[in-house]
């Protein structure tokens, strides 16, 4: 993806969103600012932004419950989640809520401009192996195209967020071959906390592709190796 994208930063300090709507600007993105979630979700009813810059900590609907909200709608939306807490567990706390990524404050505006871009870069799926499938994978009354990384059922195409499509997309393009997390992370070019993001996202592709995500019948977690999908009516 270009970098003429559009980017929404949502963040109470006003300081913060001028300075990151300038710099973005100037390397090369269109970018429309909120001061809140509620002012978010109303440009959100007008524009669609390739990607949400969301502070987590502000007045009124948090970051968190915006994200959250926004997955409780079917929106994929890439989030990118701004916090001054950034333990481990808030991390994981983040990508629960439905984040595509967390940057603890304070941050180098460098470190925030090559995460966007290698977000919206992982849009796009991963190279396919020459001997991946070519047709859509069924996954009982759904099936995923992983050439094109969509998911689709009776009623038309299933929502998936950025990082959810990539996921499914690399597990199936070599089906019933089990991934590590460690080689999943490395193809999403996801950072240090991506091995528990993985299992944060395989709970919620659970939730999509399974009739019950407790006794999951296509993607399975196989103990001290990692994950395998295994289509199927």
């Amino acid at each position: 993806m270009s970098d003429d994208a559009l980017i929404l930063v949502v963040d109470d300090d006003v300081r913060l969103r001028t300075l990151l709507s300038r710099y973005l600007t100037e390397n090369g993105f269109r970018v429309t600012t909120a001061a809140s979630a509620a002012e978010a979700r109303e440009k959100l009813r007008f524009l669609q932004p390739d990607m949400l810059v969301l502070d987590i900590m502000m007045p009124g609907e948090s970051g968190l419950e915006l994200t959250e909200a926004l997955r409780g709608e079917a929106a994929d939306i890439p989030v990118l989640l701004l916090t001054a807490r950034g333990t481990p567990e808030d991390r994981i706390a983040g990508f629960e809520a439905g984040a595509d990524d967390y940057l603890p404050k304070p941050f180098d505006p460098k470190e925030l401009l090559l995460r966007i871009r290698a977000r919206l870069r992982r849009i796009a799926p991963p190279p396919a192996p020459p001997d991946a499938p070519t047709g859509p994978l069924p996954l009982g009354v759904l099936e995923f195209d992983p050439v094109r990384s969509e998911l689709r059922g009776a009623g038309g195409p299933v929502r998936l967020t950025g990082g959810e499509a990539a996921l499914l997309t690399v597990l199936a393009r070599k089906p019933g071959d089990v991934f590590s997390r460690e080689q999943i992370v490395a193809a999403l070019s996801m950072d240090e906390t991506g091995e528990r993001a993985i299992d944060v996202m395989v709970t919620r592709l659970r939730r999509k592709i399974e009739a019950d995500p407790r006794e999951p019948r296509f993607l399975h977690t196989v103990r001290g190796r990692g994950y395998v999908l295994k289509p199927g009516r």
